[in-house]
């Protein structure tokens, strides 16, 4: 690294640069996102409309759940 004068940068200079720049890093990650358990309530009423099945059917997905 050098400085604006182009002289080089301290050992002290550099590692507050790669702290400065670690820390931003931090603050801006993204936040972890979970999947949902199961499928949205909406999607699995309407693949349960689309196969013509009741919801205390058999899951036609092999699921062996007549909820899921």
């Amino acid at each position: 690294m050098t400085s604006p004068r182009g002289e080089p940068a301290t050992p002290e200079e550099a590692a507050a640069v790669i702290a400065a720049v670690e820390q931003f890093l931090r603050d801006t990650v993204a936040p972890v996102v979970t999947a949902p358990a199961g499928p949205a309530p909406w999607l699995r009423a309407s693949l349960l409309e689309g196969v013509g099945r009741e919801p205390d059917e058999p899951s036609p997905w092999g699921t062996g759940h007549a909820w899921v």
